[in-house]
């Protein structure tokens, strides 16, 4: 008689492999609702972010107790997140560049809407192009990398007026306002001019410009944020003034604004 082959091992049975995954899952779950809180919390307050029983919670930070992603302060008991969680963040930053970030939003915004857009950060000079995307018929105006945008009549520099409060941004201003020709200088406000072109960017978060930079020419631009919210770039879309709807809430607009919110939150910035 031909001999019966022995029986094969049994696979795992995916219902284990399941039950592992789930546990890794709740395991991140919890990470994720102490970062929520600020990194620091109590047992009760965790498990209230989670939904979960104060019991279940508790054997998941036991565990992550052991691995050094959650710390407990013996004062308070509070837990809050440990020397490995802390290693995770730095090296997560350290690879959180803005402009690496930015490059593949520009080839959306340039391939889904056609339209020039760009990435600009604040250098010694001002408000600097830094990474530019061109359509197949590029509107002609005089913005390429290393290009400098003015503060007072770009949307680009009104981003970084109205949200980067810091004193380079004010000296730089004050020294535009003070060359501007006096036609231009009029049509500012008299009393409070930089006040006045920071009002509506703070209160819409994004800057919207018609012919005020270079005639026939209209922009929309959002504030990139790092993990502080500190705006750290502006992406920008602008065109030609017959065919470029520079409103916020209008196609160009939106997509800017979510774009410049992605890229945010890739950078750690929680709105």
């Amino acid at each position: 008689m031909p001999a019966i082959p022995a029986e094969s091992t049994p696979a795992p049975r995916p219902r284990a492999r399941r039950q592992r995954v789930q546990a890794a899952e709740t395991g991140m779950a919890v990470l994720k609702g102490l970062a929520r809180l600020g990194g620091r919390a109590s047992l009760t307050a965790i498990a209230a972010q989670l939904d979960e029983s104060p019991a279940k919670v508790h054997r998941y930070l036991v565990s992550l107790m052991e691995e050094g992603f959650v710390a407990q302060e013996a004062g308070t008991q509070q837990y809050h997140l440990g020397i490995e969680a802390l290693q995770i963040g730095l090296a997560a930053m350290r690879q959180a560049d803005p402009l690496r970030l930015s490059e593949a939003a520009l080839i959306r915004l340039r391939e889904r809407l056609e339209v020039t857009c760009f990435v600009a950060v604040m250098g010694t000079r001002g408000a600097t192009i830094v990474r530019i995307e061109e359509p197949g018929l590029p509107v002609t105006v005089n913005a390429r990398v290393g290009s400098v945008m003015p503060l007072l009549s770009s949307a680009t520099g009104r981003v970084f007026l109205g949200l980067l409060d810091e004193s380079s941004v004010e000296a730089l201003a004050q020294e535009e306002l003070e060359m501007l020709p006096p036609d231009r200088r009029a049509l500012l406000d008299a009393v409070d001019p930089l006040g006045k072109l920071r009002e509506p960017v703070r209160a819409q978060d994004c800057a919207s410009v018609r012919d005020t930079n270079l005639k026939g020419i209209s922009a929309v631009a959002a504030p990139v944020r790092d993990y502080t919210g500190r705006v750290c770039a502006v992406l920008t879309a602008l065109g030609a003034t017959g065919g470029f709807d520079p409103s916020i809430d209008g196609p160009v607009g939106r997509a800017v604004r979510e774009e410049a919110a992605a890229i945010s939150a890739l950078l750690g910035y929680a709105a």
